[in-house]
């Protein structure tokens, strides 16, 4: 299927997704928090977040159909399970929503189904081989969370097994009993953490099989994901949600674009190939040297990314006297700052295309904007996260005219 076909109108993929068949059972639903959205068929789930788009956006822009998923279940390729004890017996699972109680999870309906037996497989393994899971109460134990990756495109698969010390007895034994069961895994890392802190992976990593980093590919690009990089969660949405955003761009070929927040490089990447020149700009190193690496491998020549905070960095910029023509920014949950805004204003560009996830903070961001001397134009809202409440968007924003 062509990009162009993926884009076409998907409001009916919510009606062939509404089948009206007895809603799936979850037993941890209205525990863990995750799924807020379950006990509604997908069309009601789409059309209450497009209520939501309309109520927050509509009074700074067209807000077009949301986008929905003609598969809304089993989309993560991101899985996260926490370990503890209870009874006496290994369980692994997800945090009561507002506390660090473990709800057990087997399998959950949003996540990939092959990194949820992985993480049954763990379990398992653990209590074969005697190893104790942490307990934040007292320090003891040594297994704390267990993260899985897998690429979508290449079928890739990465193991984290987050520990509270370097020392892990028999572990590669382990390691090898874990692929014995699942040779699909590609790698394997050991990611210290020892700190008392909600933060799930340490500063520490060990590989313990294969190259350490998987790799997918979105948009015809082929992408390097480590286990403390970011990388978006839903990749067939993604997809649909970086082609609208650089249609929204409108780019020549000629123009001097930076990727603000920009991870481990996806937009500017996927945007160079229209662009003349391309700036990234992340505070996290390892999804910064994922970029670098991603660009080499991609033979992109014209994109380069820095370290750094993108509100400070742009604030250089400016100061130096430097425009840019589009400003891509994908910030996090809490949006961005007013200082970034503004030195995004004092840039000067035409365009600037907001990729949110939070559509709260987005209209916060857009009044800010418009006090800076841009207005939205268009917002479109994609179902990134279907069962859930969130709903991403991406909305372009140009200059007011005097």
């Amino acid at each position: 299927m062509t990009g162009k076909n993926r884009e076409q109108d998907t409001a009916g993929e919510g009606r062939r997704a509404e089948t009206g068949k007895k809603r799936p059972a979850c037993p941890a639903f209205g525990k863990c928090g995750g799924c807020q959205l379950l006990s509604l068929p997908y069309g009601r789930q789409l059309e209450k977040k497009q209520q939501e788009a309309n109520s927050l956006l509509g009074g700074f822009c067209r807000v077009n159909k949301i986008v929905g998923m003609k598969e809304p279940f089993h989309y993560r390729n991101k899985v996260h399970a926490v370990f503890g004890y209870r009874q006496g017996k290994i369980i692994s699972g997800v945090y009561r929503e507002g506390s660090h109680e473990i709800i057990p999870v087997e399998s959950c309906l949003i996540e990939d189904r092959k990194a949820d037996e992985i993480i049954g497989t763990v379990r398992e393994l653990a209590r074969s081989f005697k190893i104790r899971t942490y307990d934040e109460d007292t320090g003891y134990g040594l297994l704390r969370h267990v993260l899985v990756k897998r690429g979508f495109a290449t079928g890739e698969i990465m193991v984290v097994l987050v520990t509270a010390s370097p020392v892990f007895p028999s572990r590669n034994n382990f390691v090898k009993a874990l692929r014995d069961r699942h040779p699909e895994i590609t790698t394997v890392i050991q990611n210290q953490n020892d700190r008392s802190t909600s933060m799930v992976l340490g500063d520490k990593e060990k590989v313990l099989y294969g190259k350490g980093y998987i790799e997918d590919e979105l948009c015809g690009y082929r992408f390097r994901i480590s286990g403390r990089s970011f990388y978006q969660v839903n990749p067939v949405q993604t997809e649909r949600l970086y082609r609208k955003a650089i249609e929204l761009a409108d780019l020549s070929g000629r123009e001097t674009v930076i990727d603000a927040y920009c991870g481990t490089g996806t937009i500017g990447i996927i945007a160079s190939a229209k662009a003349g020149r391309v700036i990234g700009v992340e505070l996290n190193a390892d999804a910064v040297r994922d970029a670098r690496v991603n660009a080499r491998r991609n033979g992109v020549g014209n994109i380069q990314f820095y370290q750094n905070d993108a509100g400070s960095f742009l604030t250089q910029m400016a100061e130096q006297g430097e425009k840019a023509d589009v400003v891509f920014m994908d910030p996090p949950r809490s949006g961005s700052t007013e200082e970034f805004i503004r030195t995004v204003a004092e840039m000067n560009p035409r365009r600037v295309v907001y990729i949110s996830c939070s559509l709260e903070t987005l209209a916060r961001d857009l009044a800010v904007f418009e006090r800076y001397g841009y207005r939205a134009a268009e917002a479109d809202p994609y179902d990134m996260f279907p069962q859930t409440g969130h709903v991403e968007c991406v909305v372009l924003m140009s200059r007011i005219k005097d």
